[in-house]
């Protein structure tokens, strides 16, 4: 069993196609491309959180059948454009944020990015989504939307890859110094 990440598949959102470039002819294509890349890599067995905004424009229907071709055991963290029809789709799991630990590290899982977050300078990574690749990563948190990663969930490796290349920026010097409780000790 694998654990994958994802966000903003925006399934059925015709607007999405100008907002984000993404470069197909219509929304249908669109759809059909990314479950053919979610389902390449997705085992039938692997866990996949997908970070939100699944669906918008899409009717309830269009977003069973999608939610049904899709491989995985799916765990929606919910974003601004998750509405009823979907929150209504069998998830294995939906929340606002979660903290899983994954292959041995924490991930804090939100749909927006995070300056800090729990247990930053203890190694812990933020994982989101929403603003589609607009964002910098930084070398402790990672936008996985699908706009950054060729259409597809991706995995923990390909993320600690990333932010391996990914420069330290200033918060995260301050976050990994040592912290010190009230009586001055670190």
């Amino acid at each position: 069993m694998k654990t994958f990440f994802t966000a903003d598949t925006h399934f059925g959102h015709k607007g999405v196609l100008s907002m984000a470039g993404r470069p197909f002819a219509s929304i249908e294509e669109h759809d059909e491309a990314l479950i053919a890349a979610w389902n390449a890599v997705v085992g039938p067995r692997d866990e996949v959180y997908h970070l939100g905004d699944f669906a918008m424009g899409a009717t309830p229907e269009r977003c069973q059948m999608i939610f049904r071709r899709l491989r995985g055991r799916k765990h929606l963290i919910r974003g601004n454009h998750d509405k009823k029809r979907v929150l209504d789709l069998p998830w294995y799991s939906r929340q606002d944020l979660a903290t899983p630990k994954v292959e041995g590290t924490r991930v804090v899982l939100f749909h927006y990015p995070m300056r800090a977050w729990a247990g930053a300078f203890r190694g812990s990574l933020q994982l989101f989504g929403h603003t589609h690749g607009r964002l910098p990563d930084t070398s402790q948190s990672c936008d996985v939307g699908v706009d950054r990663w060729s259409y597809a969930p991706i995995s923990l490796g390909q993320i600690m890859e990333r932010l391996a290349a990914t420069p330290t920026i200033p918060e995260e010097r301050l976050l990994g110094e040592p912290q010190e409780d009230e009586d001055g000790e670190a």
